[in-house]
């Protein structure tokens, strides 16, 4: 075994550690080498975001030991950004595995670095943490979850003051303070009681009254009271607050998928709690289909992504994917809004792997619409940015997360479920359908067609066939996609757009990035970058028609998954 591995085995069986963690490291010595090489050939990277990574004993895993040394290293960091001020943080919790006990194990290290904590009673969605920051004037947030990975999995997230997630330069700030620890002894472990404090229900009411207040029909929704909705939490955090959330919005016909309606870090029904997979779907849409709903809303275990489902032209479900939903909801808000005001100093945000429909739909309105890198961080970075200058309306990214409105800095399923059921009432009350409006707008803009491909590379292999992978793309672009050819190349990590016809360049004005993306001549876009919160590499691929009429809809389309899939293959083999 590699000396580096066995250097950290040793640091832990020798150093202050729990005697049950150490003789699980002694059980993994003897009966399962692979393990105890993953467990420790590395430090949990407390990356951009925070940690995230497998529960278990070892310096590369979820523990109470990574968790206190993150937070000492935020702790640390606070002081030296707020020298003079009586320091806040406020945390939550999702429903997954030890969940509860890293949140109060952040708390009780914060504590003891006397910094007062606002921890929720019980489990919260994530889009709750981050109005609660602002809310409650703290300095940062936390939250313990790991969104939508498997249950293995576990993360803590960091957000700042302006309850957006980390931005430089505070993050890599914060991964320096983290560094600098390089023993737990350095932590500060005994909590003082008086610092934490309890919240729940208090803030509940308001960050609720404030989700009321986007509706833009309450009459109509007054008129379709009886839509009827079908809704999953996936055994998440969403329980506690969609049907509250859509009951105040006036719905009154909300069935709860009670297979899947208690919380739960193992997930019994689903492999992955992934409103993105189809296979979570399959129990919601089951019970769509016995009761005939008009809607199906679906969140993830932290709630701060939404998947739905409705009928299509031919009256059979649809999922919806993340930039179908966006779109959707984008038009939305601009078409109301557009009745009352202009958009001279107003704004939207999309990241550069979701749909170019939304860029189009944005030239149609005359409303800015920025880009910016994948990650609702920097959503919310925009939204900073342009505070006191000009309003934000909605951002949206393909991964299934959007915002209406700014108080809430990251993406947020519980408004999102409210704000797409009242679009869906307001159809039904025109006799038409969420897939009715999608077919108008690819009649209006064109018809684009987008698909993710994740390929999952695990452990230390994995992360090297990664890295060469994005290598290999840099170092010899393709300069066609079958018999598509490229015209150009931007590279996010070099900052540059590259034009392989006349060899031309041109800055990229967004931070550096270990993405790439390929258009072709036909307007389509492919976009490969690695993920950053799991060992997954992931190739957006976006194709575009016109379509002249909702009749030719099926033929293009499956023209379209035709091309896509040319895509695929020559991606994944080149």
């Amino acid at each position: 075994m590699d000396n580096n591995i066995l250097e950290r085995v040793n640091h832990w069986l020798e150093g202050p550690y729990d005697e049950t963690d150490k003789a699980e490291i002694r059980r993994m010595m003897r009966e399962d080498e692979k393990e105890l090489s993953e467990s420790f050939y590395r430090d949990l990277e407390f990356g951009t975001g925070g940690l995230r990574g497998i529960m278990g004993v070892g310096s590369n895993r979820m523990n109470r030991y990574t968790v206190g040394t993150a937070t000492q290293g935020l702790a640390n960091y606070l002081k030296l950004s707020f020298p003079a001020a009586d320091l806040k943080v406020a945390i939550a919790h999702d429903s997954r595995n030890h969940s509860r006990d890293f949140a109060e194990v952040a708390a009780a290290v914060l504590s003891a670095n006397d910094i007062d904590c606002y921890l929720f009673e019980a489990l919260r969605p994530t889009p709750e943490l981050s109005f609660t920051v602002r809310h409650l004037n703290c300095h940062a947030g936390i939250v313990v979850t790991a969104s939508h990975n498997p249950k293995e999995y576990n993360g803590y997230k960091v957000y700042w003051q302006d309850g957006g997630q980390l931005v430089p330069p505070h993050d890599k700030n914060i991964m320096t303070e983290v560094g600098k620890i390089s023993s737990i002894d350095e932590v500060k472990w005994q909590k003082k009681t008086g610092k934490i404090h309890s919240i729940g229900k208090e803030v509940d009411e308001v960050y609720l009254t404030k989700i009321k207040n986007l509706s833009l029909n309450p009459q109509t929704i007054a008129e379709q009271k009886n839509l009827s909705i079908v809704y999953t939490p996936l055994h998440g955090t969403g329980i506690t607050l969609v049907p509250k959330a859509l009951q105040l919005f006036g719905f009154q016909n909300v069935t709860i998928l009670e297979k899947q309606a208690t919380p739960d870090g193992d997930f019994p029904t689903v492999a992955s709690p992934n409103p993105e997979e189809k296979t979570a779907m399959e129990m919601v849409l089951q019970k769509a289909k016995e009761i005939d709903a008009d809607l199906v809303l679906a969140t993830d275990p932290d709630a701060d992504r939404m998947g739905i489902a409705a009928k299509d032209h031919h009256g059979e479900w649809q999922l919806f994917n993340g930039n179908m939903t966006a779109s959707l909801l984008v038009h939305y808000i601009l078409s109301q809004k557009a009745r009352e005001t202009d958009f001279k100093d107003k704004f939207i945000v999309k990241t550069i792997v979701t749909t170019e429909l939304i860029n189009a739909m944005a030239q149609d309105f005359a409303i800015d619409c920025e880009d910016v890198l994948t990650g609702f961080k920097y959503i919310a970075e925009q939204i900073r940015k342009f505070e006191g200058k000009k309003e934000f309306l909605v951002g949206g990214e393909e991964s299934y997360g959007t915002l209406v409105s700014d108080f809430v800095r990251d993406k947020d399923a519980v408004s999102a479920c409210c704000m797409i059921a009242e679009l869906a009432a307001v159809l039904k009350s025109q006799g038409r359908s969420l897939f009715d409006l999608l077919l108008q707008l690819y009649q209006k803009y064109g018809l684009y067609k987008t698909e993710l491909l994740s390929l999952t590379k695990k452990g230390q292999d994995g992360v090297k066939e990664i890295a060469d992978m994005m290598k290999h793309f840099r170092e010899c672009p393709p300069q066609a996609l079958e018999n598509y050819k490229i015209l150009k190349i931007k590279d996010f990590k070099t900052q540059k757009t590259y034009y392989p016809q006349n060899n031309k360049e041109e800055d990229i004005l967004l931070p550096s990035s270990n993405v790439l993306q390929f258009f072709t001549e036909e307007g389509d876009k492919i976009t490969v970058r690695p993920s950053g919160t799991e060992p997954k590499i992931k190739f957006y691929f976006e194709v575009r028609s016109d379509l002249q009429k909702a009749a030719d809809f099926d033929e293009i389309s499956a023209k379209l998954s035709e091309k896509i899939e040319i895509f695929k293959q020559f991606m994944i083999n080149y």
